[in-house]
């Protein structure tokens, strides 16, 4: 199934307008420490954790939040990369064909096996991406509890996935561009020579 409802920024911003700078360097660091805080109070603690960073955006934020944990609790929290692109539904594939995850590029630490595993990723959107990082977490092993932490939620949800911990609740248009880093958070909105996009999240 193709798609071109993907609002992430393409690579560089030629033909995107900034609409708006939502949140600053400093309010990205604040709201990493608060879902950090989050995170500890919702599994009491820091023990069983693993966090999975989705590939690509969700690496950073996985990273920080590890370091972040880390520094509150005096433990260290694996964190690894999953990948989740043998596992889409908005590409064209087919069904029973055996996936083959020879190229996969998951970085994953520790077994998952009956650890609480918190997915984080920078954005949400269509949710398809999420339940992909499911099929993929669920075909490696089988975790205690699975949690899902975004830095922003951007609604428009097409499967009945909400996350656990989110950074910022951010109402968009379609049409517009969401740019997630650990620099900041900001709108763009595509102008008339733009090319659209071509994936969900």
């Amino acid at each position: 199934m193709q798609s071109n409802k993907l609002r992430l920024v393409p690579s560089g911003t030629l033909g995107l307008a900034l609409k708006a700078e939502v949140l600053s360097k400093a309010d990205v660091d604040r709201a990493v420490t608060r879902i950090a805080h989050e995170i500890l109070e919702r599994n009491r603690g820091a023990n069983d954790l693993v966090l999975l960073g989705l590939l690509r955006g969700g690496e950073w934020f996985s990273k920080a939040l590890a370091k972040r944990i880390e520094a509150l609790e005096g433990l260290e929290v694996p964190s690894g990369v999953l990948d989740v692109s043998n596992f889409r539904d908005d590409t064209k594939f087919d069904r029973d064909l055996v996936i083959d995850l020879s190229q996969d590029r998951s970085v994953i630490p520790v077994s998952p096996e009956g650890k609480t595993v918190i997915l984080v990723d920078d954005v949400i959107f269509t949710g398809r991406t999420v339940r992909a990082a499911l099929d993929s977490l669920l075909s490696r092993a089988r975790a205690s509890k699975v949690q899902l932490a975004v830095m922003v939620d951007r609604g428009h949800r097409e499967v009945p996935i909400r996350p656990d911990f989110v950074g910022k609740n951010l109402p968009t248009a379609m049409s517009e561009y969401v740019e997630v880093t650990s620099d900041g958070i900001r709108i763009f909105q595509e102008s008339e020579s733009a090319a659209p996009a071509s994936e969900d999240r």
